[in-house]
């Protein structure tokens, strides 16, 4: 597998600068297959070209290390033309369906994907997710994206997994999206956004343990870890071990 780090975090709008420095931090100790992105925190538009041509390069699976979100915008499109029927499953405290203003960022990247035909609505499946505004409910509602809140998994972990991956199991291509504010800031306090109520690293890890068997999950990626947010080096230590689970 092929790890690509992505250190931009331009795309979080001022809101979690500082997560520019996870991919190094994460990667402290691990030997891997390394490639990078030259990103340019002032050219939105050189940077995203600059992830496109690099990813719709790469043959193998690959992990992406960011960055902030706005980066799988990019990153998802060069994936998209390599399947017929390509799935995003995002683990994510927010749907990122906010209404686009002048540039793709981490708040509407997805919204962007769907709108722009790159990304069927059919083939989103949101995880974790509990905090909407107005904007983002009503868009969500409208396309039938399907999203599980953290209660889902009050029903049974091994059940929502098996659901979970029955449903992955129709796209030919899976790419993953883990934003790490899908974890409770108790156990991920090092991101911008801290939401309460959120999954627990080992919810997370056992979902992840479980679908990772899945042939068809071609490309992962983690954003909005901010190592200069984080306590104990808790949420650097989650993102290691989340990498390390596809290595």
């Amino acid at each position: 597998m092929i790890i690509v780090k992505i250190p931009f975090s331009a795309g979080s709008l001022g809101k979690n600068d500082g997560c520019e420095k996870a991919p190094d931090e994460i990667l402290k100790g691990i030997e891997a297959d390394i490639d990078s992105v030259k990103v340019d925190k002032y050219n939105f538009e050189e940077t995203f070209k600059n992830i496109y041509e690099k990813i719709k390069l790469i043959k193998d699976k690959f992990f992406i290390l960011g960055g902030d979100h706005s980066i799988t915008y990019s990153s998802f499109k060069a994936f998209s033309e390599k399947y017929k029927n390509p799935g995003l499953v995002v683990f994510d405290a927010h749907p990122d369906c906010e209404i686009s203003t002048k540039t793709v960022s981490h708040e509407d990247y997805l919204r962007n994907l769907i709108d722009k035909g790159i990304l069927k609505k059919e083939n989103v499946i949101l995880i974790g997710v509990r905090k909407f505004s107005k904007t983002e409910i009503n868009y969500v509602k409208e396309k039938v994206i399907k999203y599980y809140t953290p209660k889902t998994l009050n029903y049974g972990l091994d059940d929502f997994c098996d659901m979970l991956m029955e449903n992955m199991r129709q796209f030919d291509g899976v790419y993953l999206s883990i934003d790490i504010d899908a974890v409770d800031p108790g156990f991920a306090p090092g991101t911008g956004y801290l939401e309460p109520g959120g999954l627990s690293s080992r919810e997370l890890l056992h979902i992840l343990e479980r679908i990772k068997i899945l042939k068809n999950i071609q490309a992962i990626d983690l954003v909005e870890i901010n190592p200069d947010k984080d306590v104990n080096n808790m949420t650097v230590l989650l993102g290691q071990k989340i990498l390390s689970e596809f290595l």
